[in-house]
């Protein structure tokens, strides 16, 4: 047998990158995906268009957006980078673009451009594939070779087994990590979606807002960014960056807990008090319920009014100062009770996995099994949204390739 004879289990983004790294090198690599498809969250990704990665290109910028796993990845992204990651695939025949608040997509704007050269790169570097092939069990033997054991009964064995099965929803799913002497960083949900049963809110499904500041003071959690309406509740940037930074935070309080959005960060009580005051000199015939406050969408603010006490056919002459001082703290801190989450679909990120201080970021090998290499979001690394997630599978798949085919 080869001295390089490599098995990579999960054929996803991580496994991929490996596969290519290592045949490209000259090993002899085999991917072993246990469902009918490769790249299955590559191809639902943003929205079906696959957000490649970020628009930063200092490493210790990029490490910054990662809740858990950013120090680890300071010195693998000086070694593979996010414009090493555009470098890859330009030279490959996929040219990325980059949008407004940086994420980088191909310019077909079609996940299956990503899917198709990865899969021309791996069959041209020789790498082979099986598909509906799940891996049951792994031991290591004593002399040094890893046996596999397959769903249909079949054995095989190789020198080098690298690990690239996603992110463990389930403790389960980090199995063969723990029976080759791995420890599991306890699996939660993170990029989730907050449930609101309040009617109001939800009759606004589709609304979206530009800037809000968004904050759970029991898990001292504060961010600001776009915010979307849904059928049942709050999503967008603003919250899945909370969710993310609060994955363990918002596990431990069973994602039942208060959220305070703030609508008009960029100014303060005292600001939009004065403007109220303002519209009750300039505009006194005017209903308070049909003149919003720019930026905030016509429907919000009349949502906003009634739920501040104001009644709806209230003009600005006749709003008093007990009324105003409420539509005021309703704008800068609406109060909302979360009663659940949903997992955002592009993403379905988990924060949770193996043990970071059990692998060698320098190899992406274990410091427990020799031979045993991970990549990709088996390990307890997640990113916020925006194209953080696939680049740490890049990176790490590409140093654990190249290590391993060395």
């Amino acid at each position: 047998m080869s001295s390089r004879q490599i098995i990579v289990v999960g054929g996803g983004a991580a496994g991929f990158f490996a596969a290519i790294a290592a045949a490209e090198s000259d090993a002899d690599v085999t991917v072993l995906e246990k469902t009918s498809r490769f790249l299955d969250k590559v191809r639902i990704s943003g929205g079906g268009r696959c957000n490649v990665t970020h628009a930063f290109f200092e490493s210790r910028e990029f490490a910054a957006r990662y809740p858990r796993g950013g120090k680890n990845l300071l010195a693998p992204f000086q070694k593979f980078s996010a414009a090493d990651t555009v470098a890859w695939f330009e030279s490959r025949g996929v040219k990325l673009k980059t949008e407004d608040d940086g994420r980088m997509f191909p310019v077909t704007d079609s996940s299956q451009t990503v899917i198709d050269c990865l899969m021309r790169t791996a069959q041209k570097a020789g790498v082979s594939f099986r598909l509906n092939c799940a891996v049951e069990s792994a031991t290591k033997l004593a002399d040094g070779e890893f046996e596999l054991n397959l769903s249909g009964g079949e054995k095989i064995s190789c020198d080098k087994l690298l690990l690239a099965t996603g992110g463990c929803r389930a403790a389960a799913a980090g199995q063969l990590a723990v029976s080759l002497g791995h420890t599991l960083e306890l699996p939660v949900p993170s990029l989730f979606t907050f449930h609101i049963e309040l009617p109001w809110l939800r009759s606004l499904a589709g609304i979206s807002v530009g800037l809000v500041e968004a904050s759970v003071p029991l898990a001292k959690l504060r961010e600001r960014g776009p915010l979307l309406i849904t059928h049942c509740g709050l999503s967008g940037p603003v919250i899945l960056r909370l969710s993310a930074w609060g994955a363990r935070e918002l596990h431990g309080l069973d994602y039942k807990f208060p959220l305070f959005i703030n609508w008009l960060p960029e100014s303060d009580a005292g600001k939009i008090s004065a403007e109220l005051d303002s519209r009750r000199k300039t505009q006194p015939a005017k209903l308070v319920v049909n003149t919003p406050l720019a930026p905030l969408p016509s429907r919000l603010w009349e949502q906003l009014v009634l739920a501040a006490g104001v009644a709806r056919d209230t003009r600005w002459a006749a709003l008093s100062r007990a009324a105003q001082h409420n539509l005021v703290r309703q704008l800068t801190r609406t109060e909302f009770q979360v009663a659940g989450k949903s997992l955002n679909k592009d993403e379905f990120v988990t924060c949770g996995g193996v043990k970071l201080g059990e692998v060698n970021f320098k190899t992406m090998e274990s410091k427990i099994c020799p031979g045993l290499f991970f990549a990709g979001e088996l390990l307890d690394i997640d990113g916020i949204t925006g194209g953080f997630n696939f680049q740490a599978a890049w990176t790490t798949g590409w140093l654990a390739g190249n290590a391993m085919a060395a």
